[in-house]
């Protein structure tokens, strides 16, 4: 049998059908418009991502049986806002996860209704990107737009829709709304009475490998596709790369460099920091994850050598960081060239390198760029533990994961086990994975992820490498407090 994953991206679709060993026969990429109409502003058509999922499952699935075809599920790009009217037409673009248009909204969420309560009525506070301060901007902007929401759904959600008529989310993506009480997995009635809608208007919730419906009959013959195909819930993209590397299970741990960086942990309980430093997020197997976001981790690594030393040789420059090098940096790198999100959340925040002399080299400062971004990582890392979890080891995955000397510094930053994959395929394997258990393929998603995901390599922490490494990061830490004032005022 065939299983489809749909990974709903920000700049395309991507489509890939597994096997039931987990073998990836065929993917596909459909890419839609990004339109940016005024500064800060996201925006896409939820009618572009439909007519590129239609016609990358048709070719797709060209030249295999299609009988074979058991079911289909997501990974998708959270927080984006799409709005349907009682004729079920899309009353304006999807506002997207990465536009920043609701600041006032995020402020009077975080600072009049007040952070405490927030994390009270749903495990995290306002960012910009969040569903709820979207809705609230459409409310005080756009009142008509507002008035006419009939359905509110997610991104993913809306393929979810149209092809089986189930108006649904899951628990992961829900978790992303700022709407959803995530430890008991219901919507908060408080956010919806402050965001002024109602509960008929938002989807019904089920846990990611959950089969919300059947691809409606008509849909189903447009496609070529047996009308008994089960559609999965889904989940979030990171909630779906997260299976798709296996992170399931209590403490288990996936770290991704790509240009964000994100740390996804697994855990069977619910919990928070005190802080809420750490997004808290129901997770796609069923119990709960946290996560951590920096904004600059391989884009930091990108900037300094195409933007600083004007060079693509990527590899050639990381050979003048030799071992004798590794923790014996004299020059410190703050990786904040976007802001930051976690675990500071200071949109203010800056890069900045601090240590160097007249005898710094360009290598010291290649080498405090990707230490910084270990260190950065580690901070998240720190949050967690403090809640009780225990870390010994962790996937690693991203663009950034290629490099065996970042792979050597973030072991030994870090001090645990890390595990690069076999491949990766991103939130697509993860959909496909989900649309699997669905099926009864798997008894579960952790029974899935132990028989389908492999490791081809691993790198283990130096016990004296991870002492100077620690004794670094000691005074990384204090890198940030010492210079965050500054920041505000050099802008």
């Amino acid at each position: 049998m065939y299983y489809i994953g749909t990974d709903l991206g920000t700049s395309a679709v991507k489509l890939l059908m597994m096997d039931e060993c987990g073998r990836v026969e065929n993917v596909v990429s459909r890419e839609y418009p990004l339109y940016f109409p005024k500064p800060g502003w996201s925006e896409q058509q939820p009618e572009d991502w439909w007519r590129a999922v239609k016609d990358g499952l048709k070719q797709l699935i060209s030249g295999y049986d299609k009988t074979q075809i058991a079911g289909l599920s997501f990974g998708g790009q959270m927080h984006g806002l799409v709005i349907l009217d009682k004729d079920d037409r899309v009353i304006r673009p999807a506002i997207l996860w990465n536009d920043g248009r609701t600041q006032k909204e995020t402020d009077y969420l975080n600072n009049k209704i007040g952070r405490d309560k927030l994390s009270q009525y749903t495990a995290n506070i306002a960012f910009t990107g969040f569903t709820a301060p979207k809705l609230l901007w459409l409310k005080n902007n756009e009142p008509e737009n507002f008035a006419r929401i009939e359905k509110i759904m997610l991104p993913k959600d809306y393929i979810a829709y149209m092809l089986t008529g189930s108006f649904c989310t899951d628990v992961s993506d829900a978790s992303g709304t700022l709407l959803f009480d995530v430890e008991h997995k219901r919507w908060s009635q408080e956010m919806l009475e402050i965001c002024g809608i109602n509960q008929s208007q938002l989807a019904r919730v089920y846990e990611s490998y959950e089969t919300v419906g059947t691809i409606k009959p008509e849909v189903a013959h447009e496609l070529g596709l047996p009308e008994g195909v089960r559609v999965a819930a889904g989940a979030g993209d990171n909630a779906a790369a997260a299976v798709g590397t296996g992170t399931v299970g209590n403490g288990s741990c996936n770290i991704s460099l790509g240009t964000s960086g994100t740390v996804f942990i697994s855990r069977a309980g619910f919990g928070v920091d005190a802080n809420n430093a750490l997004h808290s997020f129901a997770h796609a197997d069923g119990s709960y994850h946290l996560m951590g976001c920096m904004l600059s981790a391989a884009s930091c690594n990108k900037w300094w050598m195409e933007q600083i030393l004007n060079t693509s040789e990527f590899a050639k420059e990381q050979e003048a960081i030799t071992d004798d090098m590794l923790g014996n940096n004299t020059v410190y790198f703050l990786p904040y060239l976007m802001g930051e999100r976690s675990p500071h959340n200071d949109a203010n925040a800056r890069g900045a390198f601090i240590g160097m002399t007249l005898d710094t080299s360009r290598a010291q400062m290649y080498q405090a760029v990707l230490e910084g971004v270990a260190f950065a990582i580690r901070d998240s890392f720190e949050v967690a533990k403090s809640l009780g979890l225990e870390i010994n080891s962790s996937k690693l995955c991203g663009g950034g994961a290629k490099s065996p000397l970042w792979r050597k510094i973030f072991a030994n930053v870090l001090n645990i086990r890390l595990e690069v994959l076999e491949s990766e395929e991103g939130p697509g394997y993860g959909g496909a994975i989900l649309a699997a258990v669905a099926c009864g393929r798997f008894a579960s998603v952790q029974e899935a992820a132990d028989r389908l995901v492999k490791v081809a390599d691993a790198v283990e922490p130096d016990d004296l490498l991870a002492a100077r490494y620690q004794e670094r990061y000691d005074k990384f830490k204090k890198l940030y407090p010492a210079v965050k004032e500054l920041f505000p005022q050099i802008q």
